[in-house]
């Protein structure tokens, strides 16, 4: 079930961001997003945050250190999401 959501996160990362050269399968589920694993920005984390709240209803702040740990890796995404789906 978590491998489901871990590629359909990548995928999601890949869409909102517009990676045109990566597939879901060269995303490291438990690389940073961040920094030297996948090399995203503070935009990127932005325009991440406004696609979960369309695509899975989530509101993540923006500057705290839980969204740090939930933006850490697409594993730590998909966790949090999945946590989020059961309340």
């Amino acid at each position: 079930m978590l491998d489901g959501l871990i590629h359909e996160i990548k995928a999601f990362i890949i869409e909102t961001l517009g990676l045109e050269d990566i597939a879901p399968e060269d995303i490291d589920q438990d690389a940073p997003l961040f920094g030297e694993g996948l090399g995203l920005d503070s935009i990127d984390s932005l325009e991440l945050g406004v696609g979960l709240q369309k695509r899975y209803g989530l509101k993540i702040s923006a500057e705290s250190d839980e969204t740090r740990q939930i933006f850490s890796s697409a594993r730590a995404l998909a966790e949090y999401v999945a946590a989020q789906r059961t309340r």
